[in-house]
């Protein structure tokens, strides 16, 4: 369990945000929200980079273009790269360590994410990947802005979030072993799923989260508006084709 997680437990971070001084506790949620765009920014930069060098053809031609068998292992590798950038991040003796966490995580999300960008930008027209976005900016700023107006502790997600996510990688690596479809269906279910992230996470920011952790707290957001760009993106896409 991380000391956001558990407030009770002695931590070598600062105070917690929600008992902090008023102008640590801005200054605080200030510096997640400010890195957590220098995240979202760099992910994009990345992502134009690929396209204009054809890095993301090759990616698609890698990654996708040869099975299923391929993906999962590239599933597995970006799990355990997730596991080994948030544990950086999460250091409490080195900041450089925590942002190689947030940077190595950006970069792994970027790549991953590349094949099924340059798959929507050949096959879906030009309109699919900016429709994307913005629906994921207009639901993370809603999600967001609910739990800032409401204060409300939505850490009671976690068992949920935990079980949901089980169940969603069970559906994925069945899918890749027999080879099925998964439809709309699935596609709002890890919607669903990634709202639910992006509550909890937004709620450890007010709640849980100490002075410190503001790297740790915007690597795990963004990872939440990453899982959810992605399968609101799926979802146009399958949509435009009926």
């Amino acid at each position: 369990m991380s000391f956001a997680e558990n407030p009770y437990q002695v931590s070598p971070y600062g105070e917690i945000a929600a008992r902090a001084a008023t102008n640590e506790r801005v200054d605080f949620i200030r510096k997640t929200y400010i890195h957590l765009l220098g995240a979202v920014l760099a992910f994009c930069g990345l992502e134009v980079l690929y396209f204009q060098s054809g890095i993301a053809e090759q990616l698609f031609d890698t990654l996708w273009g040869n099975g299923g068998k391929t993906w999962l292992l590239v599933l597995g590798a970006f799990m355990l790269v997730g596991w080994v950038a948030d544990y950086w991040a999460r250091s409490a003796t080195s900041v450089a360590l925590q942002y190689a966490g947030l940077g190595l995580y950006v970069l792994a999300e970027s790549i991953v994410t590349a094949p099924m960008l340059y798959l929507a930008s050949r096959f879906g027209g030009e309109s699919v990947i900016p429709t994307a976005g913005i629906i994921t900016l207009l639901m993370f700023g809603g999600l967001t802005a609910g739990v800032f107006i409401t204060g409300h502790d939505f850490s009671y997600l976690k068992t949920a979030l935990i079980v949901g996510s089980f169940a969603a990688f069970g559906f994925i690596l069945c899918g890749i072993l027999f080879g099925f479809q998964l439809g709309m269906v699935f596609s709002v279910a890890l919607i669903v799923l990634a709202c639910g992230y992006i509550l909890y996470y937004t709620s450890n920011v007010l709640h849980h989260y100490r002075i410190g952790q503001h790297v740790a707290a915007a690597l795990a957001l963004f990872a939440a508006v990453a899982l959810l760009f992605w399968y609101v993106l799926r979802l146009v896409m399958e949509l435009q084709r009926r």
